[in-house]
Order: C-alpha cells, then sequence, then structure tokens
C-alpha cells in the first residue's frame, strides 16, 4: 500500500498501518460488547440521593408580655 506520511509504498502492516476497516469494525465490536454488557446488567452503579433537609420553622406568634395596645 501508498504510505502518505512516508511518501513511498510498503508492506502497511509492517510499518505498523492499520486497514481503516479493521480499525471500524473493532471499533463498531466493542461498542455492541459493551452496549449488550450495560443491557444484561441488573443495577449500575449511581449516587444515592440525599433526603431534603426539613425547612426551618416559622416566626413565634406576636410579642410577648406586651399587653393589649400600644398605650404609652
Amino acid at each position: 500500500g501508498y504510505d502518505v506520511i512516508g511518501n513511498d509504498y510498503g508492506d502497511m502492516l509492517a510499518k505498523g498501518i492499520i486497514d481503516p476497516a479493521k480499525v471500524t469494525r473493532s471499533a463498531v465490536e466493542n461498542a455492541a460488547s459493551i452496549a449488550g454488557m450495560i443491557l444484561t446488567t441488573d443495577a449500575l452503579i449511581t449516587d444515592k440521593p440525599e433526603p431534603a433537609a426539613a425547612g426551618g420553622g416559622g416566626m413565634p406568634g406576636g410579642m410577648g408580655g406586651m399587653g393589649g395596645g400600644m398605650d404609652y
């Protein structure tokens, strides 16, 4: 095959140049394997949700010890 970077012809496997079809097929096979593993797994690891914190209490009713009105 032709080596574009080296600008010459030679044995592509000896030069470490792999056929792109083989690379693509290998990527598809690995993706299918991982997808199958995820589909057959009963449970995946996730973060445990934290319960929501309780809200603060309301304001107390009125100001204690002030009597009825605002007479001075």
